[in-house]
């Protein structure tokens, strides 16, 4: 059994600017595979929803950070 990629807490361990570079990886990834399923060459129609999941738990992640930097501040 395949280890999945990248696991929530694979992605929490990440720093913002890895977080940002592998969000605009994936935003490319996305435009990619809309691209090669109009043209018929996608192998895998599955690789969509895959790459729409990452995307969504990488703003997630990120989210989660600005809220509690906000949360921080408003304690200071």
């Amino acid at each position: 059994m395949a280890k999945k990629k990248s696991t929530l807490e694979d992605l929490r361990k990440k720093s913002d600017p890895d977080i940002q570079k592998e969000l605009d990886e994936s935003y490319r990834k996305l435009f990619s595979l809309r691209l090669q399923r109009e043209t018929l060459q996608l192998a895998n129609h599955r690789e969509i929803p895959r790459t729409k999941r990452t995307i969504a738990r990488l703003k997630t992640v990120q989210r989660q950070r600005e809220l509690a930097a906000a949360m921080r501040e408003a304690s200071e």
